[in-house]
């Protein structure tokens, strides 16, 4: 498909919606000195949690954005609805989506050839451990080969390019706890291992050919933009829908799992943070704090007045094939090298997240109510 139609077809899209509750970021489009060019940056995997965060904070420090999207017979781009602008109004619209694929290394030379990008942020992933279980092959071939593409797209780019990838502190796996950038890699995951491959390409290319890459280990970062079938955004629903009376039973897996949390809103300012250094390089950003997922529970539950035990049931269906017990993030580096810290705390991030979709509850409730949809889809 021609690039034209392809950014067509995505740009026929007009409506924009608000955005939901969690957003720290605000697109203020500051006014550029006359005569200077903006940045422009290019984001992978967008659509995401991390990717309509990142996009927020760049528009708001005067960035020109281009996404990489993946066709779908449906948009998936509602995180970003509240960002759109039709680029027909080409006086306000500095965020555009172009079809590409990680796993398409044409898509990815010919966009970083046409846009000249300053900056190009890898984000986009198959970024759920469990599935990555289900399917190893699309896994590894996305996370490590896709990063692997787009590194070679960037090396052979008319111009510099600094790049950006998104680690995992899944990484670290069985290592234990405090991790940092010394810390060796020991995978669980087909997710994982695909992230060490993508990491190491990362490095690689940096030493080889002097690109200014960097790798950014994040430990687990979420908020009320999290998909639904991860662990904190699958708690935080159950509480809004139990609360409404919508349902009573949540299932879940390993409770005992810890992880260090953070707000991804915080965390997308420290990849910027990364690429703005005179010199490349690796970064654990971390709250430094760890938490199970009991404690998660445990804080979403009482928020509300509820007892977790009387509608937590643990289903062996959710257990990994490989475990990962605890992961807590040394990210001394990122604090003195990039002046960087986590602003949302534990407790507000939990409550943040619980607030937004008791909200989403209460729409959902009105069309129950009104016998659009039906209640018991849930026990």
């Amino acid at each position: 498909m021609a690039s034209h139609e392809s950014t067509n077809d995505v740009d026929r899209r007009e409506e924009k919606r608000d955005s939901d509750g969690g957003s720290v970021a605000t697109n203020v489009v500051p006014r550029p000195i006359p005569g200077e060019r903006r940045k422009v940056a290019l984001i992978t995997g967008i659509t995401g949690q991390d990717g309509s965060y990142l996009t927020e904070f760049l528009l708001g420090n005067g960035y020109e954005v281009h996404g990489l999207i993946r066709r779908s017979s449906n948009f998936n781009t509602a995180r970003l609805d509240h960002l759109y602008v039709d680029p027909h109004n080409a006086a306000k619209a500095r965020m555009k989506l172009h079809y590409a694929d990680l796993s398409d290394a044409s898509s990815l030379r010919r966009w970083v050839d046409a846009l000249l990008p300053d900056e190009v942020y890898n984000l986009a992933a198959q970024s759920h451990v469990a599935v990555s279980f289900e399917i190893p092959d699309y896994t590894a071939d996305v996370v490590a080969t896709g990063a692997l593409r787009l590194l070679e797209a960037v090396r052979c780019a008319p111009k510099p390019v600094r790049y950006y990838q998104a680690g995992s502190s899944e990484m670290f796996g069985s290592t234990p706890p405090p991790q940092s950038e010394a810390s060796p890699f020991h995978p669980r995951s087909p997710y994982a291992a695909a992230k060490v491959a993508a990491h190491w390409y990362t490095v690689n290319y940096r030493e080889a050919y002097g690109l200014f890459a960097c790798n950014g280990i994040l430990f687990n970062h979420e908020s009320p933009r999290r998909g639904e079938n991860f662990v904190t955004r699958k708690i935080t629903r159950a509480v809004g829908r139990i609360r409404l009376g919508l349902q009573t039973k949540v299932f879940l897996g390993n409770l005992s799992a810890a992880r260090d949390w953070g707000f991804a809103g915080d965390y997308v300012e420290a990849m910027w943070m990364m690429l703005q250094q005179e010199e490349p390089g690796d970064y654990v950003v971390a709250t430094e704090e760890s938490h199970t997922v009991e404690e998660f529970l445990q804080a979403a539950f009482s928020y509300v007045g509820l007892n977790w035990k009387d509608h937590v049931v643990i289903d062996p269906r959710y257990f990994r094939p490989a475990e990962v017990d605890s992961l807590k993030g040394d990210s001394t580096k990122a604090r003195k090298a990039l002046g960087w810290k986590p602003k949302v705390g534990f407790q507000d991030l939990v409550k943040m997240m619980v607030d937004h979709d008791i909200e989403i509850a209460k729409r959902e409730k009105v069309l129950v109510d009104a016998g659009y949809i039906d209640a018991q889809q849930q026990p």
